[in-house]
């Protein structure tokens, strides 16, 4: 375990009294759920973009119970554009475990916390510093960054002998009191000083000893991720339209890329249903392409007006006609939201 780094918490909380973040939207009231909303928003989610939506958010689901009792279909409408939308199931599965199993009250513990679907180790520990204000230890995308640089880890955090070891730095670094306080200020530090290029390092109050910057090294540190090709992929969408302008969108399997939201069919998808491929062709949207964590799609259209429109969903579950203005009240991908958005 690393050695106790005498002073840290100390400069960086004086620091952050100061120039630290005081009035994020989830800060009013600082509750558990809030919090915890927050946090799983933040995941791969920059601070600018998650408030409007954690505003909308709260303004719909102002409660666990709310959320709990709310549909899929209503919480992913919430999210849509956010991406990664698996975050977005986990939190409505978590909240009726909460309803179900905690009597609608957040558990104060760490491990009953990260036992909640979507909840990590340093997802758990942010709740339970900044809503309980308990000491907690937490490792996410900033905080790894600082303590990398200041610490001299190398190596890309990824790894897990290089997250083994930055857990061991937070460790050494996270103070018993003021939990709430350290947990927002380290997490302020790497979003505003310690950032990804160009950190500000004669602003940083931990800058004497942080090993980066006396050796020169924070172009370095933190260690990128191997380099890799991403995979090019591409699929047709049909965008079929009937006589009064409604679209066909189908509802995607639960699990897997855009899970539980409503999209445009596949031409070839995964099943065995056939489109009409009749019909008055219209002009297709433009290509776009569309890059998850993995691989990148680029979606190509084609845009039929169709006869006959109920035949298609007939004895289908998993389709259904919307109007152009009720599609976009739907959880939607973002590429086909922009796609149907264009078509008002």
């Amino acid at each position: 375990m690393a050695l106790r780094t005498p002073g840290f918490a100390d400069r960086l909380l004086a620091w952050w009294a100061l120039h630290g973040r005081h009035d994020l939207a989830w800060q009013h009231p600082r509750d558990p759920y809030r919090v915890w909303v927050s946090e799983v928003m933040l995941q791969q989610t920059r601070v600018e973009t998650v408030v409007a939506y954690f505003q909308r958010f709260m303004a719909r689901f102002p409660d666990v119970e709310t959320l709990a009792e709310a549909t899929l279909d209503d919480v992913l409408a919430q999210w849509s554009g956010l991406g990664y939308y698996a975050r977005a199931r986990n939190l409505h599965r978590a909240a009726m475990r909460i309803r179900n199993h905690h009597g609608g009250v957040f558990p104060a513990d760490l491990e009953a916390l990260a036992g909640l679907p979507g909840i990590g180790r340093s997802t758990a520990a942010a709740i339970l510093a900044q809503a309980f204000d308990r000491r907690a230890v937490i490792l996410d995308g900033n905080v790894k960054r600082v303590l990398a640089r200041h610490a001299g880890v190398p190596g890309w955090p990824g790894r897990s002998a290089v997250e083994r070891c930055l857990w061991g730095e937070a460790e050494a670094r996270t103070p018993v009191a003021r939990a709430a306080d350290y947990t927002q200020a380290i997490m302020d530090l790497g979003a505003t000083v310690c950032m990804p290029k160009n950190p500000a390092c004669r602003l940083c109050p931990v800058a004497e000893d942080c090993r980066a910057r006396i050796e020169g090294r924070q172009a370095e540190l933190p260690g990128p991720r191997p380099s890799k090709t991403l995979p090019e992929r591409s699929a047709t969408f049909l965008l079929l339209r009937d006589r009064v302008d409604r679209v066909l969108l189908q509802r995607r399997p639960g699990v897997g890329i855009w899970g539980g939201l409503w999209c445009l069919p596949e031409a070839c998808g995964d099943s065995d249903r056939v489109f009409p491929e009749s019909g008055q062709a219209l002009a297709p949207p433009a290509s776009i392409r569309h890059v998850f964590s993995h691989f990148a799609l680029t979606m190509n259209f084609e845009h039929r007006r169709v006869d006959a429109p109920e035949a298609l969903v007939r004895d289908a579950d998993d389709l259904g006609w919307f109007g152009c203005a009720e599609t976009l009240e739907l959880g939607l991908p973002k590429p086909v939201r922009t796609v149907l958005a264009e078509l008002r």
